[in-house]
């Protein structure tokens, strides 16, 4: 019973879809267990990019069964918008799964959340003005309207009712809104539900009974371990458990059906939004880094923060997720920098003024938010290796600089992404075995 776990081990587009789909091939189902169309990732096949926001990326792989699972929020439009895309271009989507227990995200959620943003001024967080959060608050509230919910007019009425009791208040009093109108949000919610349903499973039996026949199932989750509600920089978080736990209550699969965990890491580190970045940088190397990996949000086209690589955050995910591999991505980003520096500890000002060494994650954020990074550097290289498909055919700089990651994170490399192409990997260990 072949459970595998991908995540994101730093704050996202790590390269998760890359790493699904490099083992794509093997796998029998794809579940998404958390998040929303705020996250994005950019899948290469051949000359062909796809950009997923709400779909897993086994969807491009047409043996694959893409689900998504109780623990995403799901805006049915840009769903339908993002499945149409694809079949305009020849990928059939008839295959996905859609749980019925997932939460939907309504109109009245991206307004929420595009005011309550602004309101924030300089104390926003960040979010992409999709919905997401709201939507996530409406489920923990007990108000929120899930995708059976769609298929009852009178039972989706009273939700909606119940959910907008509240919220119009805070619309028309604080934000000075109109309110929005119960029938108008219930007709509109009914007809996405419509077209949804053809799509729609008790999606936690169908990856039982798959694990129990033997089949094998990716559990793939949206943004990344540092952006983890409970275990991220919060309040600089999403709304939900990107984390490896995550998985079993985002698609209702138990903890003994999973074999294996998976962080992709970026062999440097970005970050979409406001929160704290040890190694950020704000010199010519951060914008040499931003042109050369294309570090522009998928979902959002934003400029993504960059830095070097944070070993304590790796060691924190490897611990957080128990991950049994990584895939480091991107490393062919590096590829003509003399030196190239790794943040292997933090020096944080305390309280009191003095300072003190940190190298292991600090769980106060506010120590977090002083941390400075404490460098090691290790000699670079100019070699092109996006053609090299063996270790030990690197040059022995990027050898030595993988061999230190390694060490540095506490997990086995398993696989190394050397260019955009599919063909651009390294394998060093089977991701399944």
């Amino acid at each position: 019973m072949p459970g595998i776990i991908l995540v994101g081990t730093q704050w996202g587009d790590e390269g998760k879809g890359k790493a699904t789909d490099l083992i794509g091939t093997k796998i029998d189902y794809v579940a998404r267990f958390n998040g929303g169309n705020n996250a994005g990732h950019t899948v290469v096949v051949g000359n062909e990019s796809y950009a997923l926001h709400l779909l897993p990326s086994g969807i491009l792989s047409p043996n694959v069964i893409p689900v998504i699972g109780n623990g995403v929020v799901i805006d049915p439009e840009v769903l339908f918008e993002e499945v149409d895309a694809l079949e305009a271009r020849g990928v059939d989507c008839s295959r996905l799964l859609v749980s019925d227990a997932a939460h939907i995200i309504a109109p009245y959620h991206r307004t929420l959340d595009k005011v309550t943003e602004r309101f924030l001024g300089k104390s926003k967080i960040g979010t992409t003005g999709r919905g997401i959060g709201p939507t996530y608050a409406d489920k923990i509230n007990r108000v929120g309207i899930r995708v059976h919910d769609l298929f009852n007019e009178k039972h989706l009425r009273d939700k909606v009712e119940a959910s907008l009791h509240q919220k119009n208040e805070i619309l028309v009093k604080i934000y000075n809104r109109r309110p929005v109108l119960v029938d108008e949000v219930t007709e509109e919610l009914l007809k996405l539900g419509q077209r949804l349903q053809p799509y729609v499973a008790n999606t936690s039996l169908v990856l039982e009974n798959a694990l129990q026949e033997g089949k094998t199932v990716l559990f793939e989750g949206g943004q990344a371990t540092m952006l983890d509600v409970d275990h991220g920089t919060y309040p600089f978080v999403t709304s939900s458990n990107p984390t490896a736990g995550g998985a079993c209550t985002g698609t209702g699969v138990g903890p003994t059906r999973i074999n294996r965990v998976i962080g992709v890491a970026k062999a440097y580190v970005t970050r979409v939004g406001a929160g704290p970045f040890p190694t950020e940088l704000f010199d010519e190397q951060g914008e040499w880094l931003r042109k050369q990996g294309h570090e522009f949000g998928v979902t959002t086209g934003r400029p993504r923060r960059c830095g070097w690589f944070d070993a304590v955050v790796a060691r924190y995910a490897t611990r957080i997720n128990g991950l049994s591999d990584i895939v480091l991505t991107k490393l062919d980003v590096l590829t003509g920098l003399k030196e190239i520096p790794i943040c292997v500890a933090y020096d944080v000002e305390l309280a009191d003024g003095s300072h003190k060494r940190f190298d292991e994650m600090p769980t106060d954020q506010a120590l977090f938010n002083n941390a400075k990074p404490i460098y090691e550097t290790m000699p670079g290289w100019t070699e092109d290796i996006s053609q090299i498909h063996n270790f030990e055919d690197l040059p022995e700089n990027t050898q030595a600089y993988v061999k230190r990651l390694e060490s540095l994170s506490r997990c086995r490399i398993s696989a190394i992404g050397t260019g955009p192409q599919r063909d651009h990997i390294i394998s060093i260990h089977s991701l399944i075995d």
